[in-house]
């Protein structure tokens, strides 16, 4: 018999979540640790939809004593006792901060309410005098410190990186209201301040020079997102009902879940977190799609990495330092930096020795989504157009079609746009190893036989197809070599269908001139 979990999709609130009953992965071992280690300020950047703002409220709860909400999790094991302190919640993350003058709509609205809740008499029309008053006031009148939690802290600015006016504008204006939390210290529990990326040149991060930033920490590495042990303890049945309502092995769900939502890594040490937004999505339906990728579109990264030249080659596989991850400049953002905090790069491992750590896109649903936006950017086709090449050209290998797959090939490379460099062979080989890889096929490139190197293998459920390219060299000279090296020995046994392809790209074209196949 089927067994139906409640999945809270969407639902940001801890209290609605628990009062009906929902999953929740048991996070309060962090409220207790950040509510007993002595340091008053925290700041915490995870990619969109990592459930930031889940956590945010369950700290809300936490510090306002509702002991009855956490009945049977960790925390009410503990020796906490409870006390009730005034919360200010400040929520960035409902508008989009498109122009000017939206920052301060939701500020009034928020300011509003406390300002009658703790009998502000409003005299000053500065929004950060406000702020400053209603903390002060909230102390005195319940003579308990104060907690503040901002939720998206950097929404007006992640909007507006490529609008220089804009940003200027809302960097001053949240530069004067983060002040206050270094001004009025005195008053102040707690500060925790979430985002999606830590942005340099923001007084708020210097002028608070005892500011824990909890981002790469080891200790905090899963304090959103699910584990691979958290899926298999709290979500089983979701898992399982997959695979009976698909006629496929428990094992088989695992597998695909994983390369599909599992792969982000925020610390050296840290295990591999699955998406929660996706997973929740994905057990809710029984069904394996793209879900994050429908909550929003990385437009900005794509324009930036445009803008800035990037060689694409060389940007999905790279080595960073910390440092190099850590802050964001505001007008001359690090693209590799950019596409970390946004999550469509994260920690694949880290190497002590030249302490770096090593990047690369997390799982097949990133690949997928961050590709449909990206590749109208570098091809001179409409994105409906673009799509329609690649959704054929993989339809075409998955049917064991070749030689219609490889007409969709030479399209997508008329495409190209000339600032995206192919000058070389290798540059040819990396941009077709990347097509092919971040479009979802089961690519592998410079695969080792013992008589040579073969350039491209792509395996589909019924074909395995081997590809020599040849950069001003002819097709028949990369079939021949396929041949005449035994490339397709290695995989004679497999059973599934074989496809030689080989394939020659002009310099002067700069497009695929000519291939020849052999079945």
């Amino acid at each position: 018999m089927e067994t139906q979990l409640k999945y809270a999709l969407g639902e940001q609130d801890f209290s609605l979540l628990r009062k009906e009953g929902c999953v929740y992965i048991d996070k309060t071992r962090y409220l207790h640790k950040i509510a007993t280690d002595g340091a008053k300020y925290y700041f915490l950047a995870r990619p969109r939809r990592f459930g930031k703002s889940l956590f945010l409220s369950t700290l809300q709860y936490f510090f306002e004593g509702r002991r009855e909400l956490f009945k049977g999790l960790y925390v009410d094991s503990t020796d906490w006792k409870w006390d009730s302190y005034p919360v200010l919640r400040l929520d960035l993350n409902t508008d989009k901060y498109a122009g000017t003058g939206q920052l301060e709509g939701v500020l009034d609205n928020l300011f509003r309410r406390w300002e009658e809740k703790y009998d502000v008499d409003v005299k000053d029309n500065s929004f950060s005098q406000r702020f400053k008053t209603i903390i002060e006031a909230a102390h005195r009148k319940t003579g308990k410190e104060v907690v503040v939690l901002v939720d998206e802290y950097d929404k007006p600015l992640v909007g507006n990186i490529n609008k220089k006016a804009t940003l200027e504008y809302y960097r001053t204006k949240l530069a004067s209201l983060y002040s206050n939390f270094k001004s009025s210290a005195e008053h102040l529990k707690l500060v925790f301040l979430t985002g999606v990326s830590r942005f340099s040149k923001l007084s708020i991060f210097s002028d608070l020079n005892n500011l824990v930033d909890i981002t790469f920490s080891d200790e905090y590495a899963d304090i959103c997102g699910i584990t691979e042990q958290e899926l298999h303890d709290n979500l089983k049945s979701g898992i399982e009902n997959i695979a009976v309502k698909n006629k496929i092995s428990f094992e088989r769900v695992c597998r695909l879940l994983k390369s599909n939502y599992d792969g982000y890594r925020f610390s050296e040490e840290g295990s591999d977190i699955y998406n929660p937004w996706s997973i929740l999505n994905a057990l809710r339906f029984s069904k394996i799609e793209n879900y994050w990728n429908d909550t929003g579109t990385p437009t900005l990264v794509a324009e930036v990495l445009k803008k800035a030249n990037v060689d694409l080659e060389n940007t999905f596989d790279a080595y960073c330092s910390r440092d190099d991850l850590l802050g964001l400049d505001l007008l001359d953002p690090n693209p590799r930096a950019l596409l970390y905090q946004a999550g469509y790069l994260t920690i694949k491992s880290y190497n002590k020795k030249v302490r770096k750590f090593r990047l690369g896109i997390p799982n097949k649903e990133v690949k997928d989504g961050f590709y449909r936006v990206l590749v109208p950017f570098y091809l001179r086709y409409r994105q409906s157009e673009t799509k329609t090449i690649i959704s054929d050209m993989v339809t075409h290998f998955i049917l064991g079609e070749a030689e219609y797959a490889m007409k969709c090939l030479k399209s997508y490379f008329a495409g190209v746009d000339y600032a995206l460099k192919i000058e070389s062979e290798n540059n040819f080989h990396n941009a077709f190893f990347l097509l092919m890889d971040i479009i979802g096929l089961d690519t592998t490139a410079e695969s080792h036989t013992s008589e040579g190197r073969i350039d491209i293998t792509i395996k589909t459920e019924d074909y395995i197809y081997i590809i020599e390219l040849k950069y001003d060299h002819s097709a028949r000279e990369a079939l021949e070599q396929i041949e005449d090296r035994h490339y397709a020995r290695p995989f004679q046994c497999d059973g599934r269908h074989l496809i030689l392809i080989g394939c020659s790209f002009s310099s002067k074209t700069r497009c695929i001139d000519d291939w020849l196949i052999k079945e």
